[in-house]
């Protein structure tokens, strides 16, 4: 499984890149939305299974590459799995995430077990 990592936070990238590889996904990372967003355009559509997103990032936040992917004309652009990471954890946060075309959300900071198993449950959708 390949995930798209967009996270701006260097230490957060390391720790989420060192999770994934524990469970055998293959990483690639972006460290703003909108390079995240020209990389997902930029692969071969199904390339990757997931999108980890952080929403508050320089440029293009989460929620603005959400919508940007999601409005493409990409093959997989309205079904890929799109999880938030972000520290923003209060109910009408998580709603917020949903309403803007993300699938799910995990809180920061990451808990590795929680990661893994949200990971595994989109996925496992597929």
């Amino acid at each position: 499984k390949r995930v798209l990592l967009i996270e701006d936070h260097p230490v957060n990238t390391e720790i989420a890149a060192r999770i994934l590889a524990k469970a055998h996904i293959i990483v690639d990372s972006a460290e703003n939305g909108q390079k995240g967003y020209e990389k997902y355009m930029q692969a071969q559509e199904h390339t990757y299974d997931m999108i980890l997103m952080d929403l508050q990032m320089p440029i293009t936040n989460g929620y603005q590459a959400t919508y940007a992917i999601r409005s493409s004309q990409k093959a997989d652009a309205k079904t890929i799995p799109i999880i938030a990471m972000t520290a923003n954890a209060y109910a009408e946060d998580v709603q917020k995430c949903l309403e803007a075309g993300m699938n799910g959300h995990i809180a920061k900071p990451l808990d590795p077990q929680k990661v893994i198993e949200t990971i595994a449950l989109y996925l496992n959708k597929k």
